[in-house]
């Protein structure tokens, strides 16, 4: 199993360095801009790898060197010169970004699923969709599984049961049309009420990201066990069911976007979409969180080589 990382930032590093504790990968590469930054991460990790159970070969190198990727994870970014906080005025430099790096890593792996971690990450999926040209089951967005994540902590910690029990999600954009869906919100089929005070808890899963970079200027480790999740998910076909961007074509009258939904994920990538049984309310938030982003990628993407 070899799998790339493209853009060796704090997100990138912090993957890198969860994919090697997980053993999840034989063969790694690390890409970046600076490759010098690349080159010492990957001496870093070949160090690492005296402690852990799997042999891995690390390496540092180019997108030419990226060929033959079963899986590539796509973290590059330009740099947030704003509060962080918003994560659409990273899209015009991000889409010129992918225009220079997503066809030639399709073309150098043309087998490979994508993982799409850079913001804004419904349009950059997308984007990587339509400048890959690969099916949507191997494009796929980390979306809102972080914030579900969040939000199932938050109510780990008020009803006494492990988050990864509770069957709760965070669904549409990973941003402000964000929703939870708490019609559907069960632990062992008993149903979790929803009221005013789970409605407040959503609202804080929704601000914890915007505190974490409020406090240290980034985030970096959740984003990357999210990610080393999917990938897991991939490397061993464990069919997992977990929130991600992915295309969403007509369901609620919502055409050619990507948002999150929950999906089945083995070794060929997405294998199912599935479609919970909104409420009205939850429906209408789905409907405005595909046309949120339907509009962002007009904008955005205006100036892209897709149009």
């Amino acid at each position: 199993m070899k799998i790339s990382v493209v853009g060796i930032g704090r997100v990138g590093s912090t993957l890198a360095y969860t994919l090697v504790m997980r053993g999840l990968c034989s063969r790694l590469l690390l890409i970046n801009r600076r490759a010098e930054i690349a080159v010492g991460d990957a001496h870093d990790l070949r160090h690492a790898v005296a402690f852990v159970d799997r042999q891995i070969e690390v390496d540092a190198g180019s997108i030419a060197d990226s060929a033959g990727s079963d899986i590539i994870a796509v973290c590059a970014s330009v740099s947030n010169s704003s509060s962080g906080t918003d994560r659409m005025a990273l899209g015009p430099g991000n889409a010129a970004l992918f225009d220079e790096l997503i066809p030639p890593l399709a073309a150098a792996s043309p087998n490979a699923i994508f993982l799409i971690l850079t913001n804004p990450v419904d349009v950059m999926t997308y984007h990587a969709l339509q400048l890959s040209g690969f099916p949507p089951e191997r494009v796929i967005g980390t979306g809102t599984l972080i914030d579900s994540a969040r939000f199932r902590e938050m109510l780990s910690d008020e009803i006494g049961i492990h988050p990864d029990d509770l069957r709760a999600y965070i669904l549409g954009e990973h941003g402000p049309h964000q929703f939870a869906a708490l019609s559907q919100a069960q632990v062992a089929g008993e149903r979790i009420e929803n009221n005013e005070h789970r409605r407040e808890m959503f609202r804080a899963a929704v601000e914890a990201g915007h505190e974490v970079l409020r406090a240290k200027g980034h985030t970096n480790y959740a984003i990357a066990l999210a990610a080393s999740l999917i990938i897991e998910a991939i490397v061993h076909d464990t069919r997992r069911t977990v929130p991600v961007s992915t295309l969403i074509d007509g369901w609620l009258g919502v055409n050619d976007v990507c948002l999150s939904l929950p999906v089945v994920i083995g070794r060929p990538g997405i294998t199912r979409i599935l479609h919970p049984q909104l409420n009205d309310e939850e429906s209408a938030a789905f409907r405005d969180a595909g046309r949120a982003v339907r509009d962002a990628i007009e904008s955005i993407l205006n100036n892209s080589t897709t149009k």
